[in-house]
């Protein structure tokens, strides 16, 4: 995999570095108010937000991993992308008023007022390990392989580098450094990947070519119900599972929302992300199926750095792994930021209050200190024997069907009692950690238990059904102040807007149009 440099592209990879530095340290020294290294003083506006979730979401998991699913499966992982727009906009017109309504800085003090002491710590638990593993060690673990692969250096060398530059802006700037990278690294990455996909067709020649030359079902949305890694019935029935969960209620997502000036701002900013998904099946899958034509005996995993390798010509080679850098880095600075958030203003908290300077002082230590343990929960991975996307799919499927029941359920009905969640938390929490243990170890032997997403569709229903049960049977002990959709409210709900709503109406259009085509 490792790729011959000239010195074009080592100016590139340097410019890219002074600049990214340059930006991310710029703005430190003006944050002066306690919230701004956790929520940017709640000053972000629409372009900023979705540039910002944008770069968190689009980490090395995506470059790699969809690339790799459209060498051997087509567009059928644009699912991921284009349903997406959903569950933004569940995000930005249910769950973010709600959210605003109740003040809240963390995603765990949503439960708190909702449901009190107990929900809420079991989600401060779950969002640090969520947080530190899940998005830091598994991008931090990424990034060395693409790094270390790339440039021929040490594993271990990699991480370091990857987690020494992120770590540095974000405890000093904050989530407004944060967020100003996040934009400038998203234009990178959008960029490089629109010139990779340019020069694939330019080098096939024609969309026929393409076509031709690719099985019938590379370009369906939808596969049968037979298909034993992406059926129709799993995606529609699974996905929205682990979406609810990752676009509604993950802090590292929502925190960027939450900083928004106001209502309208954060929900234009997700619908300027939802906008953005309409690109990226074509920027990020169809170089995958570029490479099945044009380089068949590619590794599946391999497909996006055969690409850049045999296509981009110097200069934009050192711009396309620039882009990979930068997924790198924006993915690792925003779960440390996040950590920091929920770690100080969550944990600590509990024990002692701080004044706004011992926050801050606070929040830099941990990121540090989260960065080391995300570095060695990093060298862990590549000593568990499991390929990657193996673990990252089983360790987000393990707990999001509890969490997203909760969540949900908790917005749309006052009937949830704090005992009903509490139950929905802990049991189902245990349950699910039990089955996702036995099914990313194959017990009691493989193809024993269904695909991960149906299996996670089957949890969500046996947990809502739970949810309501023990509602009705328990009375409630707290009295949220919060209201729910259920609720009337004077005037309108919390403010929305009816330009916000016309607009997602236009965007829900324009993703129909796109699956009546190709299906």
């Amino acid at each position: 995999m490792n790729l011959t440099f000239n010195y074009i592209d080592y100016l590139v990879l340097i410019a890219y570095a002074l600049v990214l530095l340059y930006v991310g340290f710029r703005f430190s020294r003006r944050e002066q108010n306690q919230q701004d290294i956790f929520l940017g003083g709640r000053s972000l506006k629409w372009w900023q937000i979705g540039f910002s979730i944008f770069g968190a979401n689009a980490g090395p998991t995506m470059l790699i991993g969809f690339a790799s699913i459209g060498f051997s499966h087509g567009i059928v992982a644009s699912n991921f992308e284009l349903l997406a727009w959903i569950f933004l906009m569940l995000l930005a017109m249910v769950f973010l008023p709600y959210y605003l309504k109740a003040k809240i800085s963390t995603i765990p003090q949503f439960l708190l007022i909702r449901f009190g002491k107990k929900s809420y710590n079991f989600l401060i638990v779950y969002s640090l390990i969520s947080i530190l593993v899940v998005w830091l060690g598994s991008a931090l673990y990424a990034g060395g392989l693409l790094i270390s692969g790339i440039f021929g250096c040490q594993l271990f060398t990699a991480i370091l580098i990857i987690g020494a530059i992120a770590t540095s802006f974000t405890a000093i700037g904050g989530l407004k450094a944060v967020v100003r990278t996040g934009v400038f690294q998203s234009v990178i990455i959008i960029i490089s990947s629109i010139i990779l996909t340019f020069l694939g067709f330019q080098k096939i020649g024609q969309l026929d070519t393409l076509i031709s030359q690719t099985p019938a079902s590379y370009w369906k949305l939808f596969l049968p119900a037979s298909n034993p890694e992406y059926s129709w019935v799993g995606i529609v029935l699974g996905y929205p599972v682990v979406a609810i969960y990752y676009w509604c209620a993950d802090q590292t997502i929502v925190q960027k929302v939450l900083a928004a000036k106001d209502l309208k701002e954060g929900q234009y900013g997700a619908l300027f992300i939802g906008a953005l998904k309409i690109i990226m099946p074509i920027i990020f899958i169809m170089p995958g199926i570029m490479c099945f034509v044009l380089f068949k005996d590619t590794a599946p995993d391999n497909a996006y750095i055969t690409m850049i390798k045999q296509l981009m010509p110097h200069g934009l080679l050192g711009l396309s792994i620039a882009a990979l850098i930068a997924s790198l880095v924006d993915t690792v600075s925003s779960s440390l930021n996040s950590f920091c958030t929920v770690f100080t203003l969550d944990v600590v908290q509990q024990f002692k209050v701080l004044d706004s300077n011992q926050q801050r002082r606070m929040g830099k230590w941990v990121t540090v200190l989260v960065a080391l343990a995300g570095i060695a929960i990093a060298m862990l991975f590549s000593y568990s024997g499991k390929g990657f996307f193996d673990l990252t799919q089983g360790l987000v499927s393990i707990l999001a069907p509890p969490l997203a029941v909760v969540f949900l359920w908790g917005v749309i009905w006052r009937g949830i009692n704090s005992t009903a969640a509490e139950v929905v938390l802990y049991g189902g929490g245990f349950i699910c950690l039990v089955l996702g243990i036995c099914h990313v170890t194959n017990y009691p032997y493989q193809g024993y238990w269904p695909h991960f997403l149906m299996l996670s569709f089957y949890i969500f229903v046996a947990l809502s059904v739970v949810i309501v049960a023990v509602s009705f049977l328990t009375k409630s002990k707290e009295h949220s102040e919060i209201p729910t959709l259920f609720d009337r409210v004077e005037g309108s709900a919390f403010g929305q807007s009816r330009s916000v709503w016309l607009t997602w109406a236009a965007l829900a259009f324009v993703m129909i149009m796109i699956y009546i085509y190709f299906n």
